[in-house]
């Protein structure tokens, strides 16, 4: 998880002037951050919300980390704390019928015309993703962006800004988290460049060794949804069972969040995923045309230098850069993930075999 002094470490500027918004009290209401890292787009909103509401901020501006306000953020018990996110197969938010649909835009803007019940008094309303929005809904946004309830901040997340109306856009404060690396934390992310290496990078090419580094990959892939709810089931355990000692209501509506997150974060998984392995090729294709490793994103994913230009050219390195991006636009639509997978694996054996 990302706590403060890494993010001030990182981003001086944006932490800087955060901290003086907190401290002259001058926070926007709505903030958009746009990050191609989705690590990024997950945590930050957390130290966000609790630099809004902490009740003892640290003599830099910035949140404590400490106070009962802070502490109920970081571990998600903070009451006002409302998060939108697509969890359908379409992977869209949509206005939604009225308010007790859960998941949908209506619901989400009626949590905050409600009395708030925490210390701070502020409401918190996060859309991940929030270029999912269809244009319905996104229009339907503005008009609460144009005219907020009191005490609320709003905090949209986007890996794609063009993609959101530029209406949306222009009335939020944009905070551009970027930088030159990728950070993956996936289950089993650690298993996936060695079957790249053991796919890509053989003496010769074999169908064998192609299906089974299909396999192994199918596998992980499977692996996050399971991995993504039980992760869900026990940051909210401690929520729920206390919900469970009042009312049938509260325990729902916990568990249909419980739904909306476990999805969420098999989203941010699932693109971590895809992610690691277009960066594996992409970095393959400068090392094979010779560049520093030194000078990589992500060094630490590749093999030696010597492995790799010994075993495949620039060329047949950019045709293999070519499937992973294939196989990525795939994987980003509604493509099985098992026949995408292993159609990349044996079209890049398919490069392999060829002089």
């Amino acid at each position: 998880m990302l706590d403060w002094k890494t993010f001030k470490e990182r981003f001086p500027m944006i932490a800087y002037a955060l901290s003086n918004a907190k401290s002259t009290g001058r926070m926007s209401h709505a903030y958009l951050l746009a990050s191609s890292n989705p690590n990024y787009r997950v945590e930050f909103p957390i130290l966000l919300a609790a630099l809004r509401v902490c009740l003892r901020p640290a003599p830099d501006g910035g949140p404590c980390m400490d106070c009962r306000e802070c502490r109920n953020i970081l571990t998600g018990l903070y009451p006002d704390f409302y998060l939108l996110a697509p969890t359908s197969k379409a992977r869209e938010i949509v206005i939604g019928k009225d308010s007790g649909e859960p998941d949908t835009l209506r619901w989400f803007e009626a949590q905050f015309h409600l009395s708030s019940v925490s210390e701070s008094g502020w409401k918190i309303g996060v859309i991940q993703e929030a270029d999912t929005m269809n244009e319905s809904a996104q229009n339907a946004f503005l008009k609460t962006l144009e005219e907020p309830p009191g005490k609320c901040l709003f905090i949209l997340t986007t890996g794609r800004p063009s993609s959101l109306l530029p209406t949306i856009r222009s009335r939020c404060q944009l905070l551009s988290l970027t930088d030159n690396r990728c950070e993956y934390n996936f289950p089993r992310c650690a298993d996936v460049p060695p079957l790249l290496s053991a796919l890509a990078l053989p003496p010769k090419a074999s169908l064998m060794q192609a299906e089974n580094c299909a396999c192994a990959l199918i596998e992980i892939a499977a692996s996050l949804s399971t991995a993504a709810r039980t992760a869900a089931d026990e940051k909210w355990a401690p929520r729920l069972e206390a919900a469970r000692e009042l009312e049938a209501a509260g325990v729902k509506l916990i568990e249909r969040r419980i739904e909306g997150e476990a999805g969420s974060e098999y989203r941010r998984s699932r693109e971590q995923f895809i992610s690691l392995i277009h960066t594996w090729f992409a970095q393959l294709v400068l090392m094979a045309s010779g560049l520093d490793n030194m000078l990589f994103p992500n060094p630490e994913i590749l093999p030696d230098a010597a492995t790799v230009r010994e075993n495949v050219s620039g060329e047949k390195a950019q045709r293999m850069l070519a499937a992973a991006e294939e196989l990525l636009a795939a994987m980003r639509t509604n493509v099985n993930d098992e026949l995408a997978l292993r159609t990349f694996c044996l079209s890049v054996n398919s490069i392999l075999a060829k002089n």
